[in-house]
This record gives structure tokens, sequence and C-alpha cells, in this order.
């Protein structure tokens, strides 16, 4: 079995098939309502609270994820529903709402400063965990980081932990593939866009190259190229997954997760990460393809459809590192590390959650994300778990809340022992009676980035 997937078949039975047959009601039910608190901080950012009338002492600080600059105090509707019943209070924060919905420059800051504020209105909290999707995932990892003495632990949903640059930088490869390959006749503006408007007029040429080249096999194997840059899942919604030698289906499955509208939405990211960071913090110069490709979960599947449509691989990977050219602006650079980045450290406990197939923050992240905080020495406080499903952030309530029991147990007890480990976040998502689970046995290859 490939070393991108590693699962234990044996866990089956903590797989989605049973887990998604749980559908039994919630274990508890809200009494009264909560009291909800809203407010304003310095910097314009507003601020919201829910506080259940029989509150445990526990509150849940979250950070939500890339979009519009609205509070938000709960991964989803379901998990909010479950976590007041269960007695927790909720907040969180809009971050800044004057500038890009990229608000990394403002959002941990904002973070802590509804914590001074909710504090005001209920109290000072028994104990107080992070928790944080998606961007709001890598904004909880930087609180993971400088939270000592403000949050006692914290949860990561999805998290996008490797990084706005890191981010920006595999995009641009997949996204230069396309161009290069399959739009060599046109001048595509890939960075600094001028506009919103420009940036979704790339994406559609994008697209639209990659609708016309699945139609032909030569076609289908590049896309397979700019797919395995993107480090994209082989497993789509609505979809069984494809076999480990199915190189067919697998880039059939890749290609649905473009055709429906990733391209777009990648550049609508890069637009608000470029407007956040002030600049381009992304480049290609230098990066030699072939030796990327060659560190990719998917390079047997690009080298067998490139031999199938008798393409010459070695001569694409050539031409993409000849035209390389794309610099960064280094102000732009600097400005994402400081505001945009994780992993250079933990303060606290973190437990990190993530879906085996996620489209627009890879899985693979977390194993880039491992690495640096093992290299600063912490990685005895962080966890890593798995879930096997299709899409970002697809969890349900039952594995949020279970992953959240155990950054409790591991702060209560001051040590993770079993908690973490995904026999018992499945018993202890299942036995909360909510919507399923399905973590499994699971390790992440690495990220294809190059950088």
């Amino acid at each position: 079995m490939p070393a991108r997937v590693r699962l234990a078949r044996t866990t089956a039975a903590l797989g989605t098939a049973v887990a998604l047959s749980v559908t039994a009601p919630a274990a508890h039910a809200e009494t009264t309502t909560p009291r909800h608190l809203t407010g304003t901080l310095a910097d314009g950012a507003t601020w919201i609270a829910d506080v259940p009338a029989e509150w445990n002492g526990t509150l849940l600080l979250f950070s939500h994820g890339f979009g519009p600059t609205v509070a938000q105090d709960a991964p989803s509707d379901a998990a909010r529903s479950e976590l007041l019943a269960e007695g927790y209070a909720l907040a969180g924060s809009s971050y800044d709402p004057k500038g890009s919905m990229w608000a990394l420059e403002s959002a941990e800051r904002d973070q802590f400063a509804t914590l001074g504020a909710v504090k005001a209105e209920i109290g000072t909290p028994r104990r107080t965990y992070s928790v944080g999707q998606s961007m709001g995932g890598l904004v909880n990892a930087r609180i993971a980081r400088d939270g000592a003495g403000r949050v006692d632990g914290a949860l990561g949903l999805c998290g996008l932990v490797a990084g706005g640059t890191d981010l920006d930088n595999y995009q641009l490869d997949a996204e230069y593939a396309i161009a290069l390959l399959l739009l060599p006749a046109e001048d595509l503006k890939l960075v600094n866009p001028d506009s919103a408007a420009e940036a979704s007029a790339t994406a559609d040429r994008l697209t639209a190259a990659v609708t016309a080249a699945q139609a032909s096999a030569q076609g289908r194997a590049r896309v397979a190229l700019a797919a395995a840059f993107l480090n994209l899942p082989t497993w789509a919604p609505g979809r069984d997954r494809p076999a480990d030698d199915d190189w067919a289906g697998q880039e059939e499955q890749q290609y649905a997760w473009l055709a429906q509208g990733l391209l777009s939405f990648i550049e609508g990211g890069r637009y608000a990460v470029e407007q956040s960071v002030g600049g381009n913090n992304s480049w290609n110069r230098g990066v030699d393809y072939g030796r990327l490709l060659a560190r990719s979960v998917h390079a047997p599947q690009v080298r067998a459809l490139y031999r199938a449509a008798g393409l010459d691989l070695h001569a694409d990977l050539k031409a993409l590192t000849r035209g390389a050219d794309i610099t960064a602006d280094p102000a732009a650079v600097s400005t994402a590390q400081r505001t945009s980045s994780a992993g250079q450290g933990l303060a606290v406990p973190l437990l990190d959650v993530h879906t085996t197939a996620d489209n627009l923050v890879p899985v693979e992240q977390e194993e880039r994300f491992a690495d640096r905080v093992r290299a600063s020495g912490d990685g005895a406080l962080l966890r890593q778990a798995y879930v096997e499903r299709q899409g970002h952030c697809a969890f349900t309530a039952a594995e949020t809340v279970a992953a959240l029991h155990a950054v409790e147990h591991r702060v209560t007890t001051g040590r993770w022992g079993d908690a973490a480990t995904p026999a018992a976040l499945q018993q202890a998502a299942l036995r909360l009676g909510l919507d399923g689970a399905a973590y499994v046995p699971y390790r992440p290859g690495e990220l294809t980035v190059g950088r």
C-alpha cells in the first residue's frame, strides 16, 4: 500500500460505513436559552459570546476561517448546540473588518482582546481552550504558541497550519503548470492581480483549460501533474475512493475537484493574501520541477498517466523548470512570515484534526507543521488525528466534541495517554450518540512545496 495512505484495513469498523450510520438524537438538550453577548474591539472588530445558564466554567475561544469578517463562536451549528448543552461558554471575534478577508494581521490580537472582553462580562473561566478552523486553524496554532497564561490548550480543525506562503507557493506551482502546458500561447498574470475581477478572470481561463484538457489522454496526464503540485486528493465527494493503482480513476476525481470551481477559490484567496501582506509572497524562480514531482505522493500516478498517453514527462518538467521566473516581493514574504505562519513552537497542548481528503487545505500540511513543531522541541505537546472523509472541514459534531474532550484530558492529567489515538477518539465520538464519526489510523505524506 502506498505510503500516502497507510490506512489499516483492519480498522474498517472505525470507518465511514459504520460511523455515519450513527444518527441518534443529541444526548443533551438545552433547557434555557444561552445568554448572548456582543461587543466591539478597539480596531473595529466585533465579538460575540454565548454562555449557557449552567456554565461549566470552561470558555472556548473560536477562530473562524477565511471569508467575511463576521464574528463566529463555533465551527458549526451542530457543534454549537452540543457544546452549549454540555455547559461550555463560546466566544469569538470577526477580526479587523476594514482590510482583507485574510485578516491575519489582526486575528490573533483580536482573539486575545476578545478573551479580555468576555472575561469582563462573565468572570474568569476555570479553563480556556482555543479552537480554530481552516484559516482559523492557523490563528489557533499561533495562539497555542503565544497563549501561555491565557489559554490552557488548543484544538485545530482542518487548519491551514503550513502557513500562507507555503499555500501560495504550491498553488502557484499548479497554476503555472496549467498555464505553461495547457495555455502556452497565453501570458496569464498568475500573481499580483490588480483586482478581484482580474484574479477571477485568470481562474476562469485556467479552469477552461483544465476542462478542455480532460477530453484527451495527454490533457489528463497534464491535469494530474498540476494536481500533484496542488497536493490535491484523489477522492472526491459523492464518489467511492479509487483503488491505489487506479491512476485514471484518481485523476478523474482530482478533475472533479477542479471542475467545482477550486481554481476560482484559489485565485480569490491569492488576491486576499496579497492585499493583506502588501504584495506577492510566492515565487518559482529556481524551483526544479523534476525534483518537486519526485517528492510528491502522486508521482507514481503522474508517471503512469504520462506513459499511457505517450507523453514525455521529462520534457514537460524541464520546460517548467526552464520557464520558472516568478519572484516574490521580499517585504511581502517577511510580512507573511510574521503574520501568517505557525509551527515555531507551542506553549500549550494542541490536537490537530484533519480529513484525509481535503481539497482546500491538503492533509499533507499537517506533516509540514509537525516537522516544524518537532524542530522547535515542542513535539510532545502536539497530537494529530485524522477523519476518513472527503472535503474541507467536513467534521461531524461528535468528532469535534470528542477531540475537545481529548484536549481537556491532556490538560487535566498532564499527559495525552491514549486519549488522542484514533481508536479512543472514535469510541468517544460514537458514545456521544450524535452524528457519527470516522477516525482512522493515518499518516499524511510530505507536502509538495519545494521551498
